[in-house]
């Protein structure tokens, strides 16, 4: 055995968090040939699971689980589940984690977000989160019990989450204090038309509703109206689940997230981050990102597990990506808008499928697909390339997007 394989074979690398993220760094490692230890920390006691089925499969009773498929033990990584990490001393190499301290010479932060909470709702019977498979299972016998049921925040998972409501029979309303759906995401041209969908699903969607107070069986807005609610469902948001690293010496953003650098490292020595609970600088788009979707947590921990094993240096730059189940239309969304100049359409958004391209200087900097899986395909390699377009070509929604390169 060489020294410098010697060496990485005596280095330990403790992972926090066992979401996609954490899962795939430590399964990364390996297929990159890690062969030091590994051992991924997870405070709930599942197995690792993913998360987006559970607003979907799980929550209506199609699935007990989304485990996933991972043979943690043929690949050498050790798992401590139900273990939550209170500290990081990074003079010590060590982690304060309930039960002692955990040694690292590396270690990945990928603790994802948590929840907003809705203030004066704790402890409010009948109030629910969705983001943990806990949460998934409270609110499937809710569902089967088909209730009058009280959504809060018209965002991505309010959406989803109204959808398999009413799918499970139940009457639903969601109360929106902006304007429209999706107003911390979508510009008001492009979310205005969603406006619709909930209407259609037989969903009351009640905008500029900002709640007062949850009372046992209602939720009371701040113009004074009541609504029944058997249930209420919270979704206004998520922040990075960070407050443990207070004191750490860890560098952190405006939103509360770890503030990482081209190759997800922090400001700490040895210390990286990735998922949720990270924002990174994207040259492609010269800004630093943050971006909570799945693709983030699945692509980012192949750019750390190079940069851990060290031979060839990766820098992490995607294009953005996710999708979203509502309402019977399929929902993408590839790259980022905010710096685009020009805003073209590719079919009616009052039909079923249409695709909103945003462009500088004729080259597509991000596109969102309704019912048109082929746009989004097409649309995400042509951000990747950077290629120009002829935005007179563009509009047709019978022509393939790449028919408009130039």
């Amino acid at each position: 055995m060489s020294d410098e394989t010697d060496t990485q074979a005596r280095r330990r690398v403790v992972v926090v968090g066992a979401g996609m993220a954490g899962v795939q760094t430590a399964v990364a490692l390996r297929e990159q040939g890690f062969t030091g230890t590994v051992t991924l920390i997870g405070a709930e006691p599942h197995q690792p699971y993913d998360r987006p089925p559970l607003s979907k499969a799980v929550l209506l009773g199609k699935a007990e689980g989304s485990a996933f498929e991972v043979d943690f033990e043929a690949l050498g990584i050790e798992l401590r589940l139900g273990v939550e990490v209170l500290g990081v001393r990074p003079a010590d190499h060590e982690l304060d984690a309930a039960g002692g301290p955990v040694p690292y010479d590396v270690l990945v932060l990928a603790t994802g977000a948590e929840p907003i909470r809705l203030p004066g709702a704790e402890g409010v019977p009948g109030v629910h989160l969705l983001r943990t498979l806990d949460d998934a299972e409270r609110l499937r016998p809710v569902l089967a019990r088909q209730h009058d049921i009280v959504v809060v925040g018209a965002g991505w998972i309010g959406a989803e989450f109204a959808t398999a409501a009413r799918d499970a029979g139940c009457a639903v309303t969601v109360v929106e204090a902006a304007d429209r759906p999706l107003a911390g995401a979508l510009p008001a041209e492009v979310a205005t038309p969603m406006t619709a969908w909930y209407a259609d699903a037989g969903a009351a969607l009640r905008t500029h509703a900002r709640v007062a107070h949850i009372e046992p069986g209602e939720v009371v807005l701040d113009d004074g109206s009541r609504l029944p609610a058997d249930a209420v469902v919270v979704g206004i948001g998520a922040r990075p689940a960070t407050s443990w690293l207070s004191g750490s010496g860890v560098d952190l953003g405006a939103h509360g997230e770890v503030v990482a650098d081209a190759g997800l490292r922090t400001s700490l020595p040895d210390v990286y981050a990735v998922g949720d609970c990270a924002s990174f600088p994207s040259g492609r788009y010269g800004e630093r990102l943050l971006v909570h979707h799945w693709d983030n947590a699945l692509q980012g921990p192949r750019t750390i597990a190079a940069n851990i094993i060290g031979e060839t240096p990766s820098v992490y730059d995607p294009v953005p990506y996710f999708w979203s189940e509502q309402f019977g239309r399929f929902v993408q969304y590839a790259g980022h808008h905010a710096s685009a100049d020009t805003v073209l359409w590719r079919g009616d958004p009052s039909g079923p499928a249409w695709t909103v391209c945003w462009l500088r200087e004729n080259r597509l900097v991000a596109l969102l697909a309704v019912g048109r899986p082929r746009d989004l395909a097409q649309g995400r390699r042509l951000i990747e390339a950077g290629t120009e377009l002829d935005p007179e070509l563009l509009p047709d929604p019978g022509r393939p997007l790449k028919a408009a390169v130039v």
